[in-house]
Order: structure tokens, then sequence, then C-alpha cells
């Protein structure tokens, strides 16, 4: 399969697919019950505990297993036809959502339940991400991957939104049945309306073992060097993610509160929604060639919070940097692209993970260097390292001759 270079693609081209349409509807609909979850499980652990920390702490169990799950699970995509795959995660997910509604349940046991939550859904994105060129082949992939990004934002705000009324209206129990729900809903939708293929190779094709699979992922990432700059393009999030880190410290400089607060945190990925909409239409050459150029620019506005801007001023820097960074929504379905389809549910755990463990070390390393440095000069500090560290990954990008190409290639 080949993806043509040829004029920009309308997104009603994409929507036309029955198969894309059931797996934007089931993406959305159990991201936003994902994110009803998050809100309630922290209130419920709060409640129970009276610790700002162990709420915290559950609020980050909803992340973590993803570092684990992403390299050790992620290849069962590239074992199991990956509808089933998809369809038995979200089931799984749904009786574990459910179990942690039962109200005499210790939050202990609660919190033990969520991490094998997150484990069971490691694989669902791999495996989404693995059967979307075969429903979208050619440049209305690219076109359908910057959509369910797009939408997975989006839903992650609604839910965030709308998870606190919920609590108060339903319960932290009703919540998280309305999310056990949304699992259901979700694994019927890719059930009945997404064709049902074979794992990738073929029956009865001998597999590797677990770990030589992984270690036959890191390899060929290794030595593709357009795919490990693809995977150091994600990783320069390490470096603006500063600016979300610190939303709230900076916010609280204004005098803004949570309203400032709420403003910033919103500000980057309406940008990053909004413009990977459109980044994501244009022809594959025009992409590979914007992605350095976007990179640095992503990075680039943050500089100018060293002058200590208004907070007007500041939303509009990080709506800049968001919008740059749907460079994203080339370097995803890039990697998927290049990645030979046999493995290529395990080589984008990888890459999920590694994309996972930058933020983390970015917004630990934000956090921690706010404690000595005022806000506003650290993230100034990250987006001169970003602009370095992405203009460092422009040259691995040239040399790897991925914009000589002009085309990816499934294989």
């Amino acid at each position: 399969m080949v993806d043509q270079d040829g004029g920009p693609v309308r997104y009603r081209e994409v929507f036309a697919s029955a198969e894309f349409r059931a797996l934007f509807a089931a993406h959305t609909i159990s991201t936003i019950g994902d994110q009803f979850a998050r809100v309630a499980l922290t209130v419920l652990v709060f409640r129970d505990t009276g610790s700002p920390a162990w709420a915290a702490i559950t609020y980050a169990l909803t992340f973590l297993p993803d570092l684990i799950g992403g390299p050790l699970l992620a290849g069962l995509a590239d074992r199991y036809p990956r509808r089933a795959v998809m369809v038995c995660s979200d089931l799984v997910r749904a009786v574990l959502v459910a179990l942690m509604a039962v109200p005499v349940l210790p939050w202990p046991v609660v919190c033990g339940l969520l991490v094998l939550l997150q484990l069971a859904g490691a694989p669902a994105v791999p495996a989404r991400t693995a059967l979307l060129p075969h429903v979208l082949p050619g440049p209305a992939f690219r076109a359908g991957a910057a959509a369910l990004s797009t939408v997975s934002q989006a839903a992650q705000v609604a839910g965030f939104a709308a998870g606190g009324v919920l609590v108060i209206a339903v319960g932290t129990g009703g919540v998280l049945l309305l999310d056990a729900v949304s699992f259901a809903v979700s694994a019927a939708a890719v059930a009945s309306w997404v064709k049902s293929r074979p794992a990738p190779g073929g029956a009865g094709v001998a597999r590797p073992g677990w770990w030589r699979a992984m270690t036959a992922g890191a390899t060929l990432v290794w030595r593709d060097r357009r795919l490990l700059a693809l995977i150091c393009f994600a990783s320069l999030s390490a470096f603006y993610i500063s600016g979300e880190a610190l939303a709230v410290p900076l916010a609280d400089q204004f005098g803004g509160g949570p309203v400032a607060a709420g403003l910033l945190f919103a500000a980057y990925p309406a940008g990053c929604a909004l413009a990977s909409l459109v980044v994501a239409t244009r022809p594959e050459a025009t992409q590979l060639r914007a992605l350095p150029v976007l990179a640095v620019a992503t990075s680039a506005p943050l500089i100018v919070c060293v002058l200590h801007p208004g907070l007007p001023a500041l939303v509009l820097l990080f709506v800049a940097s968001g919008a740059a960074s749907s460079y994203h929504a080339i370097a995803s379905p890039t990697f998927a692209l290049w990645t030979p389809d046999e493995a290529r549910g395990q080589v984008y755990g990888l890459a999920v993970t590694a994309l996972k463990i930058a933020q983390g070390l970015g917004v630990a390393a934000a956090g921690l260097a706010a404690e000595h440095v005022p806000p506003h000069q650290v993230v100034a500090a990250g987006g001169a390292l970003g602009v370095l560290a992405a203009l460092g990954v422009g040259v691995l990008w040239r040399r790897s001759g991925a914009t000589r190409e002009g085309r990816a290639v499934t294989r």
C-alpha cells in the first residue's frame, strides 16, 4: 500500500468509511468515559483518605502503568487479530471499572484495580493505530489519525469538565458505572462495524517470543534513522510541556486563580487540535518538509515568557506553541506507515512509552526548577532548550534521508 502524494485530503472522504466512523465513535465514547473515571477516582480516594498526596498518586496511577504496558503488551496487536485485541481490551476494562464501582471496596483495592485497568488498555492504542492504515489506505490515513487525535483532546477536556458535575449528580459509583458502559459500547461498535482481519502475517505463522519481539522492535528503530528521528521528535515534548506543567503557578503570578489556570491548560490543546486538522490534510511531501520547522516553532514562543508577559499574551503564546505541535499529526502516522505491518503494534507501543517518559521527566524537571526559579523563567528556559533540541533532531531527520523519499510506504 503506497501513500500517494496527491492533493489535500477532505475529511468527508475519511468519514465516508463506515469502519472509520465506528473507530471514531468508539474512541470518543471511551475517552470521555475514561476522563469521568479519573475525576471520580481522585474524588473517591481523597474522600476516603483525606490525603491530597494519595489523591495525586491515584491520578498518577492512570498514567504510570502505560510505561510497563507499552513495551510488554503492545505486541499483542501483532500476535492476534487487531479488532479482537481492541474488543477484548474494552470488555476487560468494562468489567474492571464495574468492580471499582462496588461501594464496599477499600481504596487500596480500588487503586490495584486501577493499575490492572490501565494495563488492560495498553494494547488498544497500538492495535487501533496498526489497523487504521488498512481501514484508511493512502493519504486518508493521515487525516484519520489527526481526527482521532483531535477528538481525543476534545474528549479529554469535555470529560474533565463534566466529570465533576456527574460526581455531584450520581456519585463516584455512578460515574464509574458510566465509564464501564462506555467501554462496553466501544467494544460493541468495533465488533459490529469493523471488519475482521487476520493477525499480521496470517494464521499459523511462527512468531518470536515476547523478549525477542521487544528487542527486535527496539533494534528496528535504532537501525532505521528515520524511525529514530521520529521518536526523537515525539520526545521533544519534554521541553515544551513545561508550560502545561506550571500552568497553576503561572496563573497564580497573575492572581487569576483557577480561571487563569484553566485558560492556560486549554490554550495548548486548542491550538494543537485546530492546527492538526489542517496539517494532516496537506500533501505528504509538504508535511515531511514542515515537520522539523514546526518542531522548532513549538518551543520558540515559550522563550518570550522570559519577558513575563501578561495573561492574554501568555495564553496566545501557549496557543501558538500548541498549533506548532501539530507536527505530531505528521510524525505519528508517518511512524506507523514506515513500520512493517507485522511489527507495527510493538514498535508503536515503544514510541508511546518514549513519549510518556519524556513528558513525565519534563513535568518533573519543570516542577523541581520552579521551586528555585520563577515559573515564567522556567518555561522560557524550557523553550530555549527545546529549540536547541529540535534543531539537533532536525539534523538527524535530514541525514536520515526521510525528506528525500517523498512518500511513505507501508510495508
